[in-house]
């Protein structure tokens, strides 16, 4: 491990958030001694990211707090596109109000981790759509596209893997990693930014960037990436049984994140205090040593902890409680996640898998049959074992509601609405 001089690239290092950089000595001599700007691009895939982006933003967070300018870059002009990296196929094309709306959603979880210019700080928040969407594409070509060789376009793995397994790109695609080369120009002519980090996945588009910005402009530019997380038993990052774990609380409750990064498995626990947190590293160390039992009450540190700084401390502390009554003590929470069945519905009955579907803990009837056979399923903590049973109005126990459970850790109050 290189041992760093600079704040920024030794917090990175002992925290696990180094894979690759583009030139060691350079970058941390630069990071000690001047004030760095610097860049990840967030493309608006969705109207939330979700905890598979964390690891970047925590980056950008550290940036800011060692003293230097973290941008974060909307992706209004590539979501035209769409990254081609890592994928099989090519993205559904975005319509430019599915991009606004994307990037509207996208923009309230960046100011739970960086203190931006109109909050005081010095983060900055730059949309691509300002410089490209209004590019000559005959003009561009001349400036631009000399200076990239297909050969070498066809050997970055972004492409590679896609032609290897003989699965389509289409030439709109191929443009992607020109357009996000030209990103880390934009940027280091308008901002001074001179470092451009990503996922290791990223590697080839970032080092186009550095080759571009030389070429064009003399400039000198660094890449950084992290590497690509999964978890101990090979899941992904970010998604979870039920779906995308997602950082707006509009699209997943803060209750369901919480547990979430409760359900860690053993063997990441410390890993993910690292680069989750931003809790010492002496205390990390601790909680990773435990064993056995004890090792559930640093989960619960790692949810209560990775969930207050997205939504806040006390929305934190309340999620922490509520899985504390709902399991310790066996009572319903009035925060668990909660879905309204109409009236007339529920006073007609409505069956018990349809109303699983309903509350997201399956996603078919098959799904919910089959949990059933397997007794996962509970009805105000009852076990369900009749798969035809349709659950009414009479139902309704607990302070109007009823609880629907999967297993012993997802559960969801049902309202008549």
């Amino acid at each position: 491990m290189t041992a760093y001089k600079s704040d920024f690239l030794k917090i990175l290092s002992d925290r696990g958030f180094i894979y690759q950089t583009s030139d060691d000595a350079a970058l941390d001599k630069l990071f000690d001694t001047e004030t760095v700007t610097g860049y990840i691009g967030f493309d608006a895939t969705a109207t939330s990211l979700h905890a598979g982006s964390l690891i970047q933003i925590m980056m950008l967070h550290w940036m800011q707090q060692t003293g230097h300018r973290p941008i974060t870059l909307m992706g209004g002009g590539t979501s035209m596109i769409g990254d081609p990296s890592l994928r099989d196929e090519a993205r559904k094309l975005l319509t430019p109000d599915d991009i606004e709306t994307n990037l509207v959603g996208i923009r309230q979880s960046f100011s739970s981790y960086l203190k931006f210019e109109e909050q005081g700080g010095n983060a900055l928040m730059v949309n691509n759509a300002d410089w490209l969407m209004d590019l000559n594409y005959v003009k561009f070509l001349r400036d631009v596209g000399q200076h990239f060789s297909v050969n070498r376009m066809l050997s970055f793995d972004s492409v590679k893997l896609r032609l290897d397994r003989e699965q389509s790109l289409s030439f709109l695609e191929f443009n992607y990693m020109i357009l996000q080369a030209y990103d880390f120009v934009e940027l280091s002519k308008r901002y001074d930014c001179r470092i451009q980090m990503g996922g290791s996945d990223q590697w080839g588009n970032i080092i186009n960037g550095i080759d571009l910005g030389r070429r064009m402009n003399n400039a000198s530019l660094f890449a950084l990436t992290s590497p690509l997380l999964t978890t101990s038993s090979g899941g992904k990052m970010g998604k979870s049984a039920s779906g995308a774990v997602w950082l707006n609380a509009d699209k997943l409750s803060v209750y369901d994140f919480w547990q979430y990064w409760r359900n860690t498995e053993d063997a990441d626990v410390e890993r993910f205090l690292k680069l989750y947190t931003t809790m010492p590293l002496d205390e990390i160390a601790k909680l990773g040593a435990l064993q056995g039992a004890e090792l559930n009450e640093a989960k619960k540190i790692l949810a209560t902890e990775v969930t207050a700084l997205l939504h806040g401390r006390e929305e934190a502390d309340k999620a922490s409680e509520t899985a504390r009554v709902t399991f310790a003590e066996g009572q319903t929470a009035s925060d668990l996640p909660t879905i309204s069945v109409p009236a007339a519905e529920l006073d007609a009955g409505i069956g018990v898998l349809a109303l699983m579907v309903q509350a997201d803990l399956a996603k078919s009837n098959g799904e919910a049959r089959r949990s059933i056979k397997g007794g996962a399923v509970k009805l105000n903590d009852q076990p369900v074992s009749d798969e035809k049973l349709m659950v009414d109005s009479s139902a309704l126990v607990n302070d109007g509601a009823l609880k629907l459970s999967f297993g012993k850790k997802r559960h969801v109050l049902v309202r008549k609405g």
